[in-house]
């Protein structure tokens, strides 16, 4: 018997489809990024939040490329790509998920254009790539506190029994 493939699915979208795709979203359109490499419930808790800042959200993971430079660890990320978008994708609080080799994701934002752009609570409003530009054409730009203090590079410490 043959199974469907997942509808989550339908979410994952190639940046070269993200303009068009993000144009047809909700408005206010919510904008995050991030490796989420083991999702974990600081990154759920935090991706709720930002998705009730407005009617849709975009989230941009960066590629394993990005990641590694990043400097979080020779084996980093541990979830390949393709992986993080699916189960990022399967969230009901993302509408949209794409990717950004470069190290920031300001040509991501720039061509989903959102109304709110968010980030967790160890960034600055300041300091977030995109902050100009967002409120530029008139948006917002939000850091939220962690409610929960988790991270991927602590968790596979423990795991490690580092």
């Amino acid at each position: 018997m043959p199974y469907p493939r997942p509808a989550f699915e339908d979410k994952i979208c190639p940046p070269a489809q993200l303009a068009v795709r993000a144009a047809a979203l909700a408005r206010p359109l919510v904008f995050t990024n991030g490796c989420f490499d083991i999702l974990h419930r600081g990154h759920v808790t935090y991706l709720a939040q930002a998705r009730a800042l407005g009617a849709a959200m975009v989230v941009a993971l960066n590629t394993d490329a990005s990641v590694r430079r990043l400097g979080k660890g020779d084996d980093r990320p541990i979830n390949v790509l393709e992986d993080r978008l699916a189960v990022m994708a399967a969230l009901d609080c993302v509408d949209l998920v794409t990717w950004f080799d470069e190290d920031t994701p300001l040509a991501r934002i720039l061509e989903a254009r959102p109304e709110v752009l968010v980030k967790g609570g160890d960034w600055p409003v300041e300091r977030i790539v995109g902050a100009a530009e967002v409120v530029g054409w008139g948006g917002t730009v939000h850091s939220i506190p962690f409610t929960h203090e988790r991270s991927t590079t602590a968790l596979l410490g423990r795991i490690r029994g580092a």
